[in-house]
């Protein structure tokens, strides 16, 4: 239990820091450490994150650093995208979700290391003029917050290490900015998660309220600390972290009995059609998502 409490304050302290990063240690623990099946695992981290991220929002909120316009839009994209994503999950194996799960961690542990920060107009001071931009590129917002909720809902990763480089590239909030404003995403996210995960997975309410407990506290702490402490410095150092507990999710995941299931499944002529037919999509998204991106690119530049 103590050691329970531990861990869930850690993750809280790091959503409350970071905007991020709750769920990429919250399903290892509860898989790895305290051995929950994957699925349950899953969606009490929606719970976890999601109430936990609103509580670290309220400090981030009265210091102004909540960009509502750009969050509101990308988290309502996201809802849907996490609400698909958690039906889909229903679909596949454990193992394979963790898979998965690992293959995302490693992705945005390295996009975190990259440290690339947003692009915020400095005053004659050399300081922003506003965290928050008067005009928002909401199509680009619109698809990147689709894209990255459906990645949250199938795995039960928050998204706040894919939701942070993407306002600050997208939106060009500064990192203060880009980290208020994804709990606000993170939250809605989560909501719309477990909203699809629901319909296949039952709480387990006695370890999701010892949990939450714990990453609510974390929060709490992590936000007032975020005043006080670089984030680029933290995110970097995180980001090492990030890539390791990715490298031991692959390395307890993938096994010859899940690679087995998995050509077992693909030889069934009408699950191998289903895989083909999903990549097909995936690479038809990504190209729109592409022409999405040069097109609203231009508008923005234009006005």
């Amino acid at each position: 239990m103590l050691l329970t409490l531990s861990l869930a304050v850690i993750i809280g302290l790091l959503l409350g820091l970071l905007g991020g990063g709750g769920s990429i240690l919250t399903v290892p623990m509860l898989v790895y450490v305290l051995h929950v099946e994957p699925k349950l695992a899953i969606v009490t981290s929606f719970v976890v994150v999601g109430i936990s991220s609103l509580m670290a929002l309220i400090s981030h909120a009265r210091r102004g650093s909540v960009c509502w316009k750009s969050g509101v839009f990308f988290g309502l994209a996201g809802m849907a995208g996490a609400f698909g994503g958690g039906r889909l999950a229903a679909h596949f194996s454990g193992d394979l979700l963790m898979t998965l799960f690992g293959l995302v961690s490693l992705s945005t542990g390295f996009l975190m290391l990259r440290g690339k920060r947003g692009n915020a107009k400095p005053n004659a001071v050399g300081q922003p003029t506003s965290i928050c931009p008067l005009r928002v590129p909401f199509f680009r917002v619109l698809f990147d917050g689709f894209f990255v909720g459906g990645l949250t809902g199938m795995v039960g990763v928050g998204g706040g290490f894919l939701i942070v480089p993407a306002l600050t590239l997208l939106v060009g909030l500064p990192m203060q900015g880009a980290v208020g404003t994804s709990l606000l995403i993170i939250a809605m996210n989560a909501l719309a998660g477990l909203s699809g995960y629901s319909q296949h997975v039952a709480l387990d309410w006695e370890l999701t309220g010892l949990v939450t407990a714990g990453a609510i506290f974390g929060s709490a702490v992590g936000a007032w600390l975020s005043a006080y402490i670089k984030p680029a410095a933290l995110r970097k150092a995180f980001g090492i972290m990030v890539v390791g507990v990715a490298g031991y999710v692959l390395s307890q995941a993938v096994s010859v009995e899940m690679l087995s299931s998995v050509e077992l499944w693909l030889s069934d002529a009408k699950d191998a059609g289903r895989v083909v037919v999903g990549l097909l999509l995936m690479l038809l998204v990504l190209r729109i998502g592409r022409w999405i991106h040069k097109v609203d690119a231009v508008l923005f530049t234009l006005h």
